[in-house]
């Protein structure tokens, strides 16, 4: 649990510094206001960019503005020198031997685009009729030379976010690619954004008023394509395009997405898919919109749906509303009211102002903001981990690491997790006063006590119950130790009754009588579970101090726990480990990824979903399968059996280590399991919760009280953890990466083997991905079971969990 916030300091103190605490919950610091940067985009903006005119745009306020890097009389150049070419090719006999047209440098005539300090707040749009992934090599050649120069240009004149228009259909992708990758090349600071639509093709003509260059491509090039069905566009056709062109530019932080929004919404499997890519920029054409009762623009509530999921993004998205008004000539006064355009007449001047508010060139601005303003409220877990979504961090080693103080105060804020202990330890000191009788005092021993948070529930629990306790708390930090003897001896609800133990729970011998002779503990308590349930040894330390648990009726809490297991796409935690520099010298460049990451998983998408019928609303539910489980106390055959198997220890002569069995052989896990995939997508790592029941009774006589819970559960797992612990915060998801994605096509199967390894010294995981697909047989309908896709097996063996 302990490794889920506490990696880096500063995470720690600000995740505690966004809490305050009310009856030992957590309370969420007032929730920021959400950040929306709406930027104005004509598609034929005929004003000229300048500091005027954004100074203009933010009076009325604009965040952002498009500029064309170069102007019309720079398209009519180009299209001169291209038709004064093809004019010599056709009237040559030696066409191989005339040279390939160069376009010169930019002249004064070709942009109005000048270095300013302003052009921070600027968007500059790259020429959208030129065709990039043409077969024509001609017109590929054309393209590529002003897409270079308008790069540059903009660059060098000090703007750093640039507006490509993608490539159109798949042919010449990977052409595209290419020239998008050199592109990046020519400024240090520039990020190119592509615009793509989410399904199709871009609900706006760029190329209405002028000539695109795709229309010029020779019929020797034309492609065999061009003609045929008109149906509908494959849905996943858009995002693949732009899945090889990130791909082939190595899952760069400088290249993103700008996501055309259309009137009608893809299905929610699209939706979940684009949503997980890295969004810089939301296009909002005019037609994304609707007109409510009143004549103003709104968004429909899907679009307002999943502007939200955006919004809520670590990073969320730029708006740029798109042909949606242009900016008004007439300014405000500081009064808010309008002073006049000059020129005007008074009567001119007072018809302006007294114009319908559905005729304003900013009313879909102004609905943004309003959109902006009435952001419902994030869930309690987003608001703990604001700014820390996809934030990857290495798990601790529990065993070796004394944990510092405000590390344990982050996740004794959970609202959920504690008030479930007590739950479970009260259900469980009942069963044992059931058992024990009403004189006999239970004694309890909280494993791991850290600073006393599972003590004072036993406490609590006692009190409530009326069921007499004699409590111990085990733990090996003597920092933590010093703190629990204070607790013990101020705190009013401890009042020295708790015998404070400094020890590792696996060397304590036990409770002892008053005669100091040892007894048996009844019920056992500990909170050891990790991200993945036993990636923090819990297994480990709960066989080490199982010897002081009566083998009749003891009882441990946790009672079991099982970890569970998705593959997920996620581009950003693949992004940021490709460009992650190890801080560890030990720790080699390809280790990165061999390393589980605990992470609050946000901007992904689940690759395999329960079916939904195609006209359902709401989430998807993942697919998300159990690998294993552990179960606790484990029965003392098993125990004997282990210290039997690791009698041999280590050779004293020579120190190499005794390579038998492991006393720790009986921890070992394994697991083969199974993803069916209904569309295509890029596995990145799989992602990994767990599942634990606390305790569970088997006295009836609960059964009969409505008021009692027979079964105290807790879950991380997405299918589950609104039923059994909604609003838990104490752990996050964990991480395992795949060095290299695995491309997953519709209908594919993704199969993951996962082991857990031990011996006498640490425990670690080792994990592989396979995709099949399911290809006909024969003439009577049999399929046959194809591999097409494999990972390199990943161990975290050399970074392993010490015990």
């Amino acid at each position: 649990m302990v490794e889920d916030i506490n990696t880096f300091k500063s995470v720690e103190i600000d995740l505690i510094n966004m809490t305050s605490t009310n009856g030992g919950n957590v309370l969420p610091a007032e929730e920021p206001p959400t950040v929306l940067y709406v930027g104005q985009h004509e598609t034929q903006r005929s004003e000229q960019v300048n500091v005027d005119l954004l100074r203009r745009a933010q009076d009325h306020g604009y965040d952002l503005l498009t500029t064309p890097i170069t102007t019309p009389k720079f398209q009519s150049r180009v299209l001169e020198l291209l038709e004064s070419h093809m004019s010599r090719l056709e009237t040559s006999d030696t066409a191989s031997s005339i040279p390939l047209p160069m376009i010169s440098s930019l002249s004064p005539e070709d942009s109005d685009l000048v270095p300013e300090d302003s052009n921070s707040s600027l968007i500059a749009v790259t020429s959208p009729w030129i065709d990039m992934a043409s077969l024509d090599p001609l017109i590929a050649h054309i393209s590529r030379q002003i897409f270079s120069l308008e790069v540059a240009y903009a660059a060098f004149c000090g703007v750093s976010n640039v507006l490509v228009h993608g490539p159109t259909t798949s042919e010449g992708t990977a052409r595209f690619a290419r020239t998008i990758l050199e592109a990046l090349g020519l400024g240090a600071y520039v990020h190119l954004h592509l615009l793509m639509p989410m399904t199709g093709e871009l609900e706006q003509d760029v190329s209405a008023d002028g000539t695109h260059l795709a229309e010029m491509v020779r019929p020797q090039y034309a492609s065999a394509d061009e003609d045929e069905s008109e149906g509908e566009p494959e849905l996943f056709a858009s995002w693949e395009m732009w899945n090889t062109i990130r791909t082939i530019c190595s899952y760069t932080t400088r290249l993103s997405i700008a996501l055309e929004v259309p009137r009608g919404l893809p299905p929610q499997s699209l939706q979940c898919r684009w949503y997980s890519e890295p969004i810089r920029l939301l296009m909002l054409p005019r037609t994304s919109f609707l007109r409510n009762g009143k004549g103003y623009p709104v968004l429909s509530k899907q679009h307002q749906h999943f502007l939200t999921l955006l919004l809520r993004l670590r990073f969320p998205p730029w708006a740029l509303l798109s042909d949606c008004g242009r900016i008004p000539l007439e300014t405000t006064t500081a009064g808010g009211e309008s002073e006049p355009t000059p020129g005007l007449t008074p009567a001119e001047a007072a018809a302006s102002r007294l114009r319908d508010s559905v005729d304003d060139p900013t009313q879909h601005l102004q609905y943004m903001r309003h959109l902006q303003q009435s952001q419902p409220s994030r869930p309690p877990i987003e608001r703990f981990g604001q700014g820390y979504q996809d934030y990857m961090q290495s798990p601790l080693q529990p065993l070796t690491d004394n944990l510092e103080s405000i590390t344990y105060e982050v996740f004794e804020k959970d609202p959920v997790k504690y008030e479930w202990y007590e739950r479970a330890i009260a259900l469980a000191l009942k069963d044992l006063r059931a058992l024990l009788g009403d004189e006999r005092q239970v004694i309890v021993a909280v494993a791991g006590a850290g600073r006393g948070p599972l003590v004072t529930r036993v406490l609590q629990a006692s009190r409530k119950t009326g069921i007499n306790v004699k409590c111990y708390a085990v733990e090996k930090n003597p920092n933590a130790h010093l703190l629990l003897q204070r607790r013990n001896a101020t705190d009013p609800l401890w009042a020295n009754q708790v015998t404070v133990v400094a020890s590792d729970m696996r060397s304590w011998p036990g409770p002892t009588t008053t005669d100091g002779s040892l007894t048996e503990t009844d019920l056992l308590v500990s909170e050891l579970l990790g991200s993945f349930a036993d990636n923090e040894l819990s297994p480990e330390c709960l066989d080490g101090v199982q010897h002081v648990l009566h083998p009749g009726h003891g009882i441990s809490i946790p009672q079991s726990f099982s970890a569970h297991l998705t593959p997920i796409a996620s581009p950003r935690l693949h992004s940021d480990l490709l460009s992650r520099a190890s801080t560890d010298i030990s720790l080699s460049v390809s280790e990165k990824w061999e390393i589980p990451y605990v992470v609050m998983l946000h901007q992904f998408d689940y690759l395999s979903t329960a079916a939904v019928p195609a006209t359902a609303e709401g989430p998807r539910t993942p697919d998300v399968q159990q690998a294993w489980s552990f179960s606790h106390p484990v029965p003392a055959e098993i125990l004997a059996q282990a210290r039997q198997r690791g009698a041999g220890g280590t050779a004293a002569d020579t120190g190499t280590p005794y390579t038998g069995p492991s006393t720790n052989d009986h921890n070992a896990r394994s697991c083969t399991l199974r993803f069916a995939c209904a569309d295509r997508g890029v596995c990145h790592g799989l992602a990994g919760y767990f599942e634990t029941v606390l305790y569970s009774s088997p006295n009836d006589s609960h059964k009969n009280n409505n008021s009692a819970q027979q079964t105290i559960e807790l879950s991380t797992n997405p299918v589950t953890m609104a039923e059994k612990s909604k609003d838990m915060i104490s752990w996050f998801p964990i991480f395992f990466p795949l060095k290299t994605p695995l491309f997953i096509p519709d209908g594919g199967e993704m199969e993951v083997s996962m082991w857990r390894q031990t011996d006498d010294r640490k425990v670690w995981y080792e994990w592989v991905g396979e995709v099949y697909v399911h290809v006909p047989v024969g003439e009577e309908g049999g399929t046959k079971r194809l591999r097409v896709g494999m990972s390199e097996l990943h161990s975290s063996r050399r970074n392993g969990c010490m015990m």
